[in-house]
Protein backbone atom coordinates (compact mmCIF):
# COMPACT_ATOMS: atom_id res chain seq x y z
CA UNK A 1 0.00 0.00 0.00
CA UNK A 2 1.25 3.64 -0.13
CA UNK A 3 3.30 4.95 2.01
CA UNK A 4 3.33 8.09 4.11
CA UNK A 5 6.33 9.51 3.19
CA UNK A 6 7.16 11.76 0.84
CA UNK A 7 11.04 11.00 0.80
CA UNK A 8 9.98 7.47 -0.89
CA UNK A 9 9.23 8.99 -4.15
CA UNK A 10 12.19 9.75 -6.46
CA UNK A 11 10.43 12.19 -8.40
CA UNK A 12 6.58 14.13 -8.93
CA UNK A 13 4.37 16.47 -7.29
CA UNK A 14 4.06 17.96 -4.02
CA UNK A 15 1.80 16.16 -1.80
CA UNK A 16 -1.55 17.76 -1.17
CA UNK A 17 -5.42 16.50 -1.06
CA UNK A 18 -7.51 15.08 -3.52
CA UNK A 19 -10.86 13.52 -4.02
CA UNK A 20 -11.47 9.72 -3.42
CA UNK A 21 -14.37 7.51 -2.39
CA UNK A 22 -13.97 6.08 1.07
CA UNK A 23 -16.14 3.06 3.27
CA UNK A 24 -15.70 2.86 6.94
CA UNK A 25 -18.07 0.45 7.77
CA UNK A 26 -19.07 -2.22 4.83
CA UNK A 27 -22.48 -2.52 3.53
CA UNK A 28 -24.58 -1.03 0.54
CA UNK A 29 -24.05 2.17 -1.86
CA UNK A 30 -25.02 4.50 0.67
CA UNK A 31 -21.79 3.54 2.58
CA UNK A 32 -19.56 4.65 -0.28
CA UNK A 33 -18.46 8.38 0.87
CA UNK A 34 -16.84 10.80 -1.48
CA UNK A 35 -14.31 12.51 0.53
CA UNK A 36 -11.14 15.17 0.47
CA UNK A 37 -8.15 12.84 1.42
CA UNK A 38 -4.24 13.30 1.09
CA UNK A 39 -2.67 11.79 -2.09
CA UNK A 40 -0.77 9.12 -1.45
CA UNK A 41 2.63 8.59 -2.30
CA UNK A 42 4.42 5.85 -3.85
CA UNK A 43 6.58 3.95 -1.95
CA UNK A 44 9.36 1.26 -3.36
CA UNK A 45 7.80 -0.53 -6.69
CA UNK A 46 5.09 1.66 -6.65
CA UNK A 47 4.11 3.95 -8.84
CA UNK A 48 2.00 7.27 -8.62
CA UNK A 49 -1.21 7.79 -11.06
CA UNK A 50 -2.88 10.65 -12.32
CA UNK A 51 -6.00 8.80 -12.96
CA UNK A 52 -7.95 9.65 -16.30
CA UNK A 53 -10.40 6.43 -15.72
CA UNK A 54 -11.20 3.93 -13.37
CA UNK A 55 -13.37 0.87 -14.25
CA UNK A 56 -16.08 -0.53 -12.05
CA UNK A 57 -16.79 -4.09 -11.32
CA UNK A 58 -18.56 -6.54 -9.15
CA UNK A 59 -15.43 -7.75 -7.16
CA UNK A 60 -16.08 -3.66 -6.28
CA UNK A 61 -19.41 -4.26 -4.75
CA UNK A 62 -18.24 -7.58 -2.98
CA UNK A 63 -14.47 -5.73 -0.71
CA UNK A 64 -17.52 -2.47 -0.66
CA UNK A 65 -20.18 -4.75 1.25
CA UNK A 66 -17.66 -6.97 3.26
CA UNK A 67 -17.62 -9.83 0.91
CA UNK A 68 -14.45 -9.78 -0.28
CA UNK A 69 -12.71 -13.22 -0.31
CA UNK A 70 -9.55 -11.14 0.87
CA UNK A 71 -9.31 -9.42 4.01
CA UNK A 72 -10.01 -5.92 3.50
CA UNK A 73 -9.07 -3.59 6.48
CA UNK A 74 -11.05 0.02 6.90
CA UNK A 75 -11.53 2.25 6.32
CA UNK A 76 -10.57 2.05 2.69
CA UNK A 77 -10.44 3.43 -1.11
CA UNK A 78 -12.78 1.89 -3.46
CA UNK A 79 -11.71 0.60 -7.30
CA UNK A 80 -8.88 -1.77 -8.90
CA UNK A 81 -9.10 -1.00 -12.60
CA UNK A 82 -8.07 2.03 -13.71
CA UNK A 83 -5.88 4.09 -16.68
CA UNK A 84 -3.79 7.29 -16.49
CA UNK A 85 -0.82 9.26 -16.44
CA UNK A 86 2.32 8.38 -14.12
CA UNK A 87 2.71 11.46 -12.14
CA UNK A 88 5.22 9.90 -9.51
CA UNK A 89 7.85 6.85 -9.42
CA UNK A 90 9.06 5.17 -6.18
CA UNK A 91 12.13 3.86 -5.93
CA UNK A 92 13.00 0.69 -7.65
CA UNK A 93 11.16 1.41 -10.97
CA UNK A 94 13.12 2.10 -14.11
CA UNK A 95 10.79 0.97 -16.46
CA UNK A 96 8.20 3.38 -16.29
CA UNK A 97 8.66 6.67 -17.17
CA UNK A 98 7.06 10.05 -16.22
CA UNK A 99 4.36 11.42 -18.12
CA UNK A 100 3.84 7.81 -19.49
CA UNK A 101 0.08 6.91 -20.02
CA UNK A 102 -0.60 3.38 -18.56
CA UNK A 103 -3.64 0.87 -17.53
CA UNK A 104 -3.79 -1.72 -15.44
CA UNK A 105 -4.74 -2.78 -11.17
CA UNK A 106 -3.56 -0.99 -8.14
CA UNK A 107 -2.68 -3.79 -6.15
CA UNK A 108 -3.54 -7.32 -4.57
CA UNK A 109 -6.04 -5.88 -2.35
CA UNK A 110 -7.73 -4.52 -5.68
CA UNK A 111 -8.01 -1.11 -4.02
CA UNK A 112 -7.62 2.59 -4.67
CA UNK A 113 -8.39 3.32 -8.36
CA UNK A 114 -11.42 5.55 -7.28
CA UNK A 115 -9.75 8.84 -6.62
CA UNK A 116 -8.05 11.20 -8.69
CA UNK A 117 -4.48 9.64 -8.07
CA UNK A 118 -4.04 6.28 -6.82
CA UNK A 119 -0.76 4.04 -5.78
CA UNK A 120 -0.71 0.95 -7.99
CA UNK A 121 2.14 -1.79 -7.98
CA UNK A 122 4.70 -1.30 -10.93
CA UNK A 123 4.59 -5.04 -12.14
CA UNK A 124 0.22 -4.47 -12.52
CA UNK A 125 0.56 -2.05 -14.86
CA UNK A 126 1.64 -1.59 -18.81
CA UNK A 127 1.70 1.06 -21.72
CA UNK A 128 -1.82 1.99 -22.50
CA UNK A 129 -3.17 0.25 -25.79
CA UNK A 130 -2.62 3.28 -28.15
CA UNK A 131 -5.98 3.08 -30.12
CA UNK A 132 -7.68 3.11 -27.01
CA UNK A 133 -9.05 6.13 -25.10
CA UNK A 134 -8.83 6.03 -21.06
CA UNK A 135 -12.12 4.60 -20.11
CA UNK A 136 -11.62 1.95 -22.95
CA UNK A 137 -8.18 0.94 -21.31
CA UNK A 138 -9.53 1.29 -17.87
CA UNK A 139 -12.75 -1.34 -18.93
CA UNK A 140 -9.56 -4.22 -19.57
CA UNK A 141 -7.64 -5.15 -17.32
CA UNK A 142 -9.13 -7.40 -14.78
CA UNK A 143 -12.09 -8.96 -16.87
CA UNK A 144 -9.59 -9.51 -19.41
CA UNK A 145 -6.95 -11.21 -18.08
CA UNK A 146 -9.58 -12.99 -16.01
CA UNK A 147 -10.22 -14.82 -19.19
CA UNK A 148 -6.84 -15.20 -20.69
CA UNK A 149 -5.87 -16.90 -16.71
CA UNK A 150 -8.89 -18.90 -16.66
CA UNK A 151 -8.96 -20.80 -20.74
CA UNK A 152 -4.53 -21.17 -20.88
CA UNK A 153 -2.73 -20.74 -17.30
CA UNK A 154 -5.79 -22.75 -15.34
CA UNK A 155 -7.97 -24.78 -18.44
CA UNK A 156 -4.42 -25.09 -20.06
CA UNK A 157 -6.17 -25.24 -23.32
CA UNK A 158 -4.91 -25.95 -26.98
CA UNK A 159 -6.11 -25.82 -30.26
CA UNK A 160 -8.89 -27.75 -31.34
CA UNK A 161 -10.27 -28.70 -27.82
CA UNK A 162 -13.54 -27.75 -26.93
CA UNK A 163 -14.70 -25.31 -24.08
CA UNK A 164 -18.17 -24.67 -22.71
CA UNK A 165 -17.95 -20.70 -21.48
CA UNK A 166 -20.89 -19.85 -19.35
CA UNK A 167 -22.30 -16.11 -19.14
CA UNK A 168 -20.87 -15.47 -22.48
CA UNK A 169 -21.73 -12.14 -22.86
CA UNK A 170 -20.92 -10.55 -19.87
CA UNK A 171 -17.07 -8.35 -19.39
CA UNK A 172 -15.41 -11.55 -18.53
CA UNK A 173 -17.27 -13.79 -20.99
CA UNK A 174 -16.69 -11.64 -23.58
CA UNK A 175 -13.22 -12.24 -24.08
CA UNK A 176 -12.90 -15.24 -23.07
CA UNK A 177 -14.99 -16.09 -26.81
CA UNK A 178 -12.88 -13.78 -28.51
CA UNK A 179 -9.47 -15.48 -27.29
CA UNK A 180 -11.05 -19.01 -27.73
CA UNK A 181 -11.66 -18.21 -31.02
CA UNK A 182 -8.02 -16.37 -31.49
CA UNK A 183 -6.65 -19.55 -30.28
CA UNK A 184 -8.67 -21.60 -32.09
CA UNK A 185 -10.29 -23.53 -29.85
CA UNK A 186 -14.17 -24.56 -30.30
CA UNK A 187 -16.62 -22.36 -28.08
CA UNK A 188 -19.55 -23.43 -27.06
CA UNK A 189 -21.05 -20.47 -25.43
CA UNK A 190 -24.43 -19.80 -22.95
CA UNK A 191 -26.24 -16.60 -22.96
CA UNK A 192 -29.41 -14.87 -22.81
CA UNK A 193 -31.75 -14.51 -25.53
CA UNK A 194 -31.11 -11.05 -26.30
CA UNK A 195 -27.46 -11.63 -26.13
CA UNK A 196 -27.10 -14.68 -28.96
CA UNK A 197 -26.39 -12.61 -31.68
CA UNK A 198 -23.97 -10.34 -30.04
CA UNK A 199 -21.93 -13.71 -28.52
CA UNK A 200 -21.93 -15.21 -32.06
CA UNK A 201 -20.43 -11.88 -33.15
CA UNK A 202 -17.35 -12.28 -30.86
CA UNK A 203 -16.89 -15.67 -32.44
CA UNK A 204 -18.42 -18.03 -30.23
CA UNK A 205 -18.52 -21.61 -32.44
CA UNK A 206 -21.92 -22.51 -30.97
CA UNK A 207 -24.27 -20.52 -28.59
CA UNK A 208 -27.04 -21.67 -26.46
CA UNK A 209 -29.81 -19.73 -24.84
CA UNK A 210 -30.03 -20.95 -21.27
CA UNK A 211 -33.22 -19.68 -21.34
CA UNK A 212 -34.99 -22.08 -23.63
CA UNK A 213 -31.95 -24.71 -23.76
CA UNK A 214 -30.88 -26.98 -20.91
CA UNK A 215 -26.74 -27.13 -21.92
CA UNK A 216 -26.17 -30.30 -20.23
CA UNK A 217 -28.53 -31.66 -23.15
CA UNK A 218 -26.37 -29.86 -25.86
CA UNK A 219 -22.80 -30.74 -24.88
CA UNK A 220 -20.81 -33.81 -23.97
CA UNK A 221 -17.09 -34.77 -23.28
CA UNK A 222 -16.34 -30.79 -23.46
CA UNK A 223 -12.44 -30.62 -22.31
CA UNK A 224 -13.54 -27.51 -20.35
CA UNK A 225 -16.18 -25.36 -18.49
CA UNK A 226 -15.47 -21.91 -18.11
CA UNK A 227 -17.92 -20.87 -15.13
CA UNK A 228 -18.38 -17.37 -14.97
CA UNK A 229 -21.71 -17.79 -13.31
CA UNK A 230 -21.59 -20.05 -10.75
CA UNK A 231 -24.67 -21.82 -8.36
CA UNK A 232 -26.88 -24.45 -10.33
CA UNK A 233 -24.74 -23.74 -13.73
CA UNK A 234 -21.65 -24.70 -11.86
CA UNK A 235 -23.35 -27.72 -10.65
CA UNK A 236 -24.81 -28.82 -13.84
CA UNK A 237 -21.78 -28.47 -15.68
CA UNK A 238 -20.06 -31.50 -13.85
CA UNK A 239 -21.89 -33.77 -16.07
CA UNK A 240 -20.55 -32.14 -19.75
CA UNK A 241 -17.07 -32.69 -19.31
CA UNK A 242 -14.60 -35.15 -20.34
CA UNK A 243 -13.06 -37.52 -17.82
CA UNK A 244 -9.94 -35.47 -17.31
CA UNK A 245 -12.12 -32.59 -18.31
CA UNK A 246 -11.59 -28.76 -16.42
CA UNK A 247 -14.10 -26.80 -14.18
CA UNK A 248 -12.51 -23.57 -13.90
CA UNK A 249 -14.63 -21.05 -11.80
CA UNK A 250 -13.86 -17.53 -11.26
CA UNK A 251 -16.85 -17.46 -8.94
CA UNK A 252 -17.29 -19.95 -6.30
CA UNK A 253 -15.14 -22.96 -5.04
CA UNK A 254 -16.66 -25.74 -6.49
CA UNK A 255 -17.52 -29.38 -4.90
CA UNK A 256 -14.36 -31.22 -4.38
CA UNK A 257 -16.31 -34.47 -3.74
CA UNK A 258 -18.40 -33.73 -6.81
CA UNK A 259 -15.52 -33.52 -9.09
CA UNK A 260 -14.05 -36.68 -8.34
CA UNK A 261 -17.09 -38.53 -8.59
CA UNK A 262 -16.85 -36.83 -12.51
CA UNK A 263 -13.36 -37.86 -12.64
CA UNK A 264 -12.52 -33.92 -13.05
CA UNK A 265 -10.44 -31.27 -11.83
CA UNK A 266 -12.44 -28.32 -10.64
CA UNK A 267 -10.78 -25.16 -9.64
CA UNK A 268 -11.49 -21.41 -7.90
CA UNK A 269 -9.13 -18.79 -8.96
CA UNK A 270 -7.97 -15.50 -8.45
CA UNK A 271 -6.48 -13.16 -11.02
CA UNK A 272 -3.24 -12.45 -11.10
CA UNK A 273 -2.32 -9.00 -13.29
CA UNK A 274 0.93 -8.89 -14.23
CA UNK A 275 2.70 -6.00 -16.56
CA UNK A 276 3.45 -9.05 -19.24
CA UNK A 277 -0.01 -10.54 -19.38
CA UNK A 278 -1.21 -6.54 -19.92
CA UNK A 279 1.22 -6.45 -22.84
CA UNK A 280 0.09 -9.28 -24.45
CA UNK A 281 -3.55 -8.39 -24.15
CA UNK A 282 -2.49 -4.75 -25.25
CA UNK A 283 -0.69 -5.72 -28.46
CA UNK A 284 -4.08 -8.16 -29.38
CA UNK A 285 -6.26 -4.74 -29.11
CA UNK A 286 -4.25 -2.60 -31.37
CA UNK A 287 -4.06 -5.08 -33.59
CA UNK A 288 -7.74 -5.71 -33.50
CA UNK A 289 -7.67 -8.85 -32.70
CA UNK A 290 -9.49 -7.97 -29.01
CA UNK A 291 -12.62 -5.30 -28.89
CA UNK A 292 -13.61 -3.68 -25.86
CA UNK A 293 -16.95 -3.00 -24.87
CA UNK A 294 -17.86 0.46 -22.57
CA UNK A 295 -21.33 0.46 -21.57
CA UNK A 296 -21.53 4.28 -19.83
CA UNK A 297 -19.29 6.26 -18.56
CA UNK A 298 -20.69 8.07 -15.37
CA UNK A 299 -18.39 10.95 -13.49
CA UNK A 300 -16.36 10.18 -10.35
CA UNK A 301 -19.21 11.67 -8.19
CA UNK A 302 -21.36 8.62 -9.70
CA UNK A 303 -19.55 6.06 -8.19
CA UNK A 304 -22.65 5.09 -5.85
CA UNK A 305 -24.59 5.33 -8.87
CA UNK A 306 -23.02 2.56 -10.56
CA UNK A 307 -22.76 0.25 -7.46
CA UNK A 308 -26.66 1.03 -7.34
CA UNK A 309 -26.45 -0.57 -11.19
CA UNK A 310 -24.08 -3.39 -9.51
CA UNK A 311 -26.69 -3.87 -7.08
CA UNK A 312 -29.87 -4.22 -9.63
CA UNK A 313 -31.35 -0.65 -8.19
CA UNK A 314 -30.92 0.51 -11.00
CA UNK A 315 -30.80 -0.22 -14.65
CA UNK A 316 -27.12 -1.37 -15.90
CA UNK A 317 -25.78 -1.23 -19.34
CA UNK A 318 -24.12 -3.94 -21.70
CA UNK A 319 -20.48 -3.58 -21.00
CA UNK A 320 -18.07 -2.13 -18.47
CA UNK A 321 -19.24 0.49 -16.14
CA UNK A 322 -16.40 3.21 -16.25
CA UNK A 323 -15.63 6.51 -14.05
CA UNK A 324 -14.20 9.41 -16.20
CA UNK A 325 -11.64 10.68 -13.59
CA UNK A 326 -9.86 13.35 -15.44
CA UNK A 327 -11.70 15.07 -18.45
CA UNK A 328 -14.29 12.61 -18.76
CA UNK A 329 -15.57 14.57 -21.84
CA UNK A 330 -12.36 13.46 -23.63
CA UNK A 331 -12.98 9.81 -23.51
CA UNK A 332 -15.25 9.12 -26.76
CA UNK A 333 -12.32 9.40 -28.49
CA UNK A 334 -8.75 7.50 -28.02
CA UNK A 335 -6.51 9.62 -26.51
Amino acid sequence: MASTSAGNATQGPARSSMLAWRVHEFGPPEAMSLETVPRPVPGPGEVLVEVHAAGVGPWDAWIRAGKSALPQPLPLTLGSDLSGKVAALGSGVSDIGLGEQVFGVTNNQFLGAYAEYAVASAGMLAKKPGSLSYAEAASVPVVAVTAWQALFDHARLQAGQTVVIHGAAGNVGAYAVQLARRARLRSIATAGTKDIGYVRSLGADKVLDYHAQRFEDEVKDADAVLDLVGGETQIRSFQVLRPGGKLISAVSQPDQDRAKHHGITAAFFLVEVTTERLRSIAELIDRGELKTHVGMVLPLAGARDAHMMLEGQRRSPKGKIILGVKGVGEDSAPA
